[in-house]
């Protein structure tokens, strides 16, 4: 057996095999320290994993996106399809067999945006959409969207803080830089990896006029 160490990862390009799950790029990891890596510990199918995604399914399996530069903290729970019979609208909650169709109430799509960073144990509900930069601080349970570049904590979570004034943010937005190619994603790195708003707007535009982008 491997051993574990907070040192390892998982790149999830290369780890991800379900169809239900897209990831996009090549940057985004999983620390999958202690357990049995991405797939199998971390996103929580009822209909849709290893083992029933080849099922015929009862109800449209709910899909997974994760943007690029993504981080993934050891033990998080992304949970998906199929755990959602339990009807809070019914005077009993157990999903009996019989009437499991009329219990399913599907929560839709889950999204991880581009460069979000979700928390050691975080929790994931279905149907939730995280923004571009968020924070999930550890041990949150994450029950509604995420706007970008927010930090987000508790349970359930609620914003802590912005990372960045509104301007700024909204600026980053416009800029779109999990949309650039990569050369000049590469190019501008020192400055995607800092807090100068206006030195990094105006290399893009210095950029975008030396490669006629």
């Amino acid at each position: 057996m491997q051993k574990k160490h907070w040192s390892k990862f998982q790149l999830l390009h290369e780890a991800v095999t379900n169809p239900n799950i897209t990831i996009k790029g090549e940057h985004s990891y999983y620390s999958d320290c202690w357990d049995n890596g991405f797939e199998e510990s971390v996103v929580r199918y009822l209909h849709g994993d290893e083992v029933s995604r080849n099922w015929e399914p009862r109800w449209e399996i709910d899909k997974l996106f994760i943007g690029d530069y993504v981080c993934i903290g050891a033990e998080v729970v992304i949970l998906m399809g199929g755990n959602h019979t339990h009807r809070a609208d019914w005077f009993c909650l157990y999903p009996f067999m019989d009437y499991i169709d009329e219990a399913y109430i599907g929560k839709g799509d889950t999204h991880i945006g581009d460069g979000a960073w979700l928390g050691m144990r975080a929790m994931i509900m279905p149907g939730v959409s995280i923004g571009e930069g968020a924070i999930v601080a550890a041990n949150s349970v994450v029950t509604k969207d995420v706007v970008p570049y927010s930090v987000v904590g508790g349970s359930p979570a609620k914003i802590v803080k912005y990372r960045f004034e509104a301007e700024v943010i909204d600026e980053l937005l416009e800029l779109k830089i999990y949309e650039w190619p990569s050369d000049k994603f590469e190019a501008l790195k020192r400055l995607i990896c800092a807090s100068d708003i206006e030195q990094l707007k105006q290399a893009s535009i210095e950029y975008d006029a030396i490669h006629n982008v």
